[in-house]
Formats: structure tokens, C-alpha cells, sequence
């Protein structure tokens, strides 16, 4: 065996005799397991809630729009549907137009923003855990039928088949308000997407949204679904620049950008603070080997008359330094992949006992807590923690070997 390992390994057994070395030698080990462990659970639930942004919020949401800047729609829109379909980066253009209006059942009022679309036979395959198949035939039969968030049918005692009147604003060419129109849907069922959507969205059929906000083409604008949602403000802007007629151009990063920015600001700040205290943990490493040879002196001494070398004191520190470090981090390491797969379940359980919910679908647009390990995560985690682990043995070390044998032997 190389003689600094058995250096440091016998040095590490005969510190047991001093409480207090010993004390803050496992400190330090229990500080970096627990701030690996934490970190790596922390960016899986990171990962969790950036995936779930992605698979939910953005499959459900257009990636992108454009939508007339007059009232009288899209011109022609078929043949622009049909054009953009070409493109290898979007998946599907459809046509739509958004209202905007007071929802009123009796003396209740409701902001909503309905959006009609064209309604197929099938649920479409991105609103399939969001919309039951029932209430979607109930649409298809119904011309002036609505789907409603399910907040706001909750909020106003809505039931499937109520009478709703929707007040849309009039704007005149002046920009004036005239009086509002009346808009009276039925509704058919309910869409339940989660978080602020719930509380505004509606979704009802093409052509009595046109004909109710007097869009004479039939869509007041196209909405994009891409392959690459994160690619979408390029994109569109490529789209609309080249676009014959006058349009606004939207994506998903002006409406729900925010929610993946917090993402990443949290993902950081975390990454950071972390960090932080697992530096703070390699502390404890300095602190136990500073004492360790300053009790070492005398045996340090009788090593170096035997023949022992700078080279090999210092490695032996270093060596009993970074068994703390390689121990903390493989069982921290170890805690945090095994709990990071199952931790949604783990939550969800727990919440099931104590009554309790984590995350309100209300406020967010999950009702659960997300996690997805990475490995590179773990991998990036090991190495910080490994390297500042070795980065906390090197001034101890240093001071070891620097002993003079004659002055401590005296």
C-alpha cells in the first residue's frame, strides 16, 4: 500500500483518542452528505418543474402567434396554414380568434378570454388529460357551445348545460367604445389546465367567435405549435417580418415566460447557495486537520528522521483530509438518487397523511411536486464537492510537512 494512504489511515483511527478532532471531523462529513444530498434533490425538483413546463403548459399553450392588426382577420389564412405546415420546425398552424370579455351568470361577473378554434371529432392529442371526450362531443353538437376553465365554473355554480351571457366590448374605428355586444353560449363542459389559466380561459367554436367579433375572414389571426418551443421568439419573428399583411406577433415567452425565467433564477440561486455549504462543510475539514498536526507534531518528527519525505507527509493529510470528503459525498450522493426519482411519490404520500398540499393547482399549474434526476447534475455536484474537499486539505498538508523534526522532537 502506498505509505501516505497508510499514513493517513492510521493517523485517521488514533484521532479517535480526541473527542473534539473527532467531533468536527464527522461534522465535516455529515455537512458535504448533506449538501450534496440537498442540492442534487433541489435541481431534480428543478429539472421537474422545467419539465412539466415544457410537457404540460407549453403542449397545451400555442408556442406562438400571429393575429391582424385590423378587424378584418387573416386574409386568405387557409393558404398561409397550409404553407407554414411545411415548415420542418413547426408541428401544426391553426387558425383561431380570441374575445375578450365579462362572463355573467346572474349577478356574478367573470373576466374570461375566449378562444374559438376550429373543432374536430377527436380531442385534440396535446388537450387529452385536460378535456374529457364527453365534454368535447357536447361541444361538437353544440354551435354556441363553450368549454369554460374549470375555476370559473366553479366560481359562478356553472353546470354543464347552463345559459351564460358573455359582454364583449365595441370599439368603433376612432378607438371609441360604443355599447357592448351580448354573447350567449351554452356550456358544454370544462377545461381543467391548472394555475391563473383555469381562472380565464375558454375555448369555443371558430365561426361564431369570428361572427361575434365581426371578423370577416373567418380567424382573426394563426397559432403555432413547434417542435422547439425555446426557439419560438426567432421563429415568430422570422415568420411575421416576411408576413404580406399587417400583424402582431406573440409568443409564449411574453405570456408565460416568466414562469420558466423563475425557474432558472431559482435553479441558480440554489446551485449557489449550495454550493456555499458545502465550502463551508470543507471548513470543518481545515479545522480538524489543523489540530490533527499540531496533535501529529511528535509523530511527524520521528517520521521524517525514519526517512519519510516532504512529499509523503503531505499526502498522507491530504489523504485523511479527503477520506472525509470521498465518505460525505458518497453517502450523501447515494441518499439524494435514491430519493430524487421517487420523490413526487414520497410528497404525494405524505400529503395524503398529513392533509396537506404542497402546491395549490389553483396558484400553480401543477398540483404536485415534480422531480427528474439528471445526471450530470449528480456528476457536476460530485466534482464541486470532491474539489473543494481537496481544495480544504492543502493549507493542513502544507503545515505538516513544514514541521522542522529537530524543533518538534524538542
Amino acid at each position: 500500500m502506498n505509505i501516505s494512504l497508510l499514513l493517513a489511515r492510521r493517523f485517521r483511527k488514533s484521532k479517535s483518542s480526541n473527542r473534539y478532532t473527532s467531533f468536527v471531523s464527522l461534522s465535516s462529513t455529515l455537512g458535504i452528505g448533506l449538501g450534496c444530498f440537498v442540492l442534487i434533490v433541489l435541481l431534480s425538483v428543478m429539472n421537474g418543474f422545467e419539465r412539466e413546463l415544457r410537457d404540460r403548459l407549453l403542449a397545451i399553450i400555442p408556442h406562438g402567434e400571429l393575429f391582424s392588426v385590423t378587424q378584418s382577420g387573416i386574409q386568405d389564412w387557409q393558404t398561409y396554414q397550409a404553407t407554414f405546415s411545411q415548415d420542418p420546425r413547426v408541428v401544426s398552424v391553426e387558425p383561431y380568434t380570441k374575445i375578450t370579455g365579462m362572463i355573467q351568470q346572474g349577478a356574478n361577473l367573470k373576466a374570461v378570454e375566449l378562444t374559438g378554434i376550429q373543432v374536430t371529432e377527436q380531442v385534440p392529442a396535446r388537450w387529452q388529460r385536460e378535456i374529457a371526450p364527453s365534454d368535447w362531443q357536447r361541444l361538437i353538437a353544440q354551435p354556441q357551445g363553450v368549454l369554460l376553465g374549470s375555476a370559473i365554473a366553479k366560481k359562478l355554480n356553472l353546470a354543464v348545460g347552463d345559459k351564460v351571457t358573455v359582454v364583449i366590448p365595441s370599439v368603433t374605428e376612432d378607438l371609441t367604445f360604443a355599447a357592448p355586444k351580448n354573447l350567449y353560449l351554452t356550456l358544454a363542459g370544462t377545461v381543467s389546465l391548472g394555475g391563473e389559466l383555469d381562472n380565464l380561459i375558454g375555448i369555443m367554436h371558430l365561426q361564431a367567435a369570428s361572427e361575434a367579433s365581426g371578423i370577416a375572414s373567418g380567424a382573426q389571426g394563426l397559432r403555432f405549435q413547434l417542435h422547439d418551443p425555446f426557439t419560438a421568439y426567432s421563429v415568430i419573428r422570422e415568420i411575421g417580418y416576411t408576413f404580406p399583411q399587417a400583424v402582431y406577433m406573440s409568443d409564449w415567452t411574453r405570456t408565460q415566460g416568466h414562469l420558466y425565467d423563475d425557474i432558472k433564477l431559482v435553479r441558480v440561486v440554489v446551485y449557489i447557495a449550495l454550493s456555499l455549504v458545502i465550502a463551508v462543510a470543507c471548513f470543518n475539514i481545515v479545522s480538524s486537520l489543523v489540530m490533527a498536526v499540531k496533535e501529529k507534531q511528535a509523530s511527524i518528527a520521528i517520521l521524517k528522521t525514519m526517512g519519510a519525505t516532504d512529499r509523503q507527509v503531505r499526502f498522507a493529510f491530504m489523504y485523511q483530509g479527503m477520506l472525509n470528503g470521498v465518505i460525505g459525498v458518497f453517502w450523501g450522493t447515494l441518499l439524494a438518487v435514491i430519493t430524487a426519482p421517487n420523490l413526487s411519490a414520497w410528497i404525494g404520500a405524505l400529503e395524503s397523511l398529513l392533509g396537506i398540499k404542497v402546491l395549490s393547482g389553483d396558484i400553480y399549474f401543477i398540483d404536485f411536486l415534480p422531480s427528474q434526476l439528471y445526471w450530470g447534475d449528480v456528476l457536476i455536484t460530485v466534482v464541486v464537492a470532491l474539489t473543494l474537499s481537496i481544495l480544504a486539505t492543502l493549507y493542513p498538508a502544507h503545515k505538516a510537512a513544514a514541521i522542522a523534526p529537530a524543533r518538534a522532537l524538542h
